[in-house]
């Protein structure tokens, strides 16, 4: 397993702004998948649409601190605790602005750089729809 973590300007100075687009499935749903559902501390994401190929995945919320972070480990990962993911907000010392933290993990280096690939993506989504 190969430890990524990729950090992301932002361009707010409020963490609850931010929050609100990491830390449930209706900000989820807005920048990282088709659809996000949320059942106690499970999200269930799903890509592609009803009449196309779809992909689900759920993940378990292991721990979060509101405004701070959310740590996340894929149902698929049970058996490697070591894979969680987490998205966690973070000031800058230089522009005083916001960063948001992606840590993942990787098989491999092109595993690796497909996750780099994906999450640029979904990073760019957030963008587009909340102007971060």
């Amino acid at each position: 397993m190969q430890k990524l973590t990729i950090e992301y300007p932002l361009s707010t100075q409020s963490p609850r702004i931010v929050w609100e687009l990491i830390s449930n499935a209706h900000g989820l749903q807005k920048w990282l998948a088709d659809n996000v559902t949320e059942e106690a501390d499970t999200l269930t994401f799903t890509w592609g649409h009803p009449w196309t190929e779809r992909d689900t995945k759920q993940s378990r919320v292991i721990e979060k601190e509101k405004y701070s972070y959310i740590r996340l480990l894929w149902d698929y990962h049970e058996e490697t605790p070591e894979a969680i993911w987490e998205m966690r907000i973070e000031k800058s010392d230089l522009t005083d602005e916001l960063n948001l933290l992606i840590t993942d993990y990787a098989q491999d280096d092109e595993e690796e750089a497909e996750l780099r690939e994906l999450w640029d993506a979904n990073l760019e989504r957030l963008h587009r729809v909340s102007g971060l």
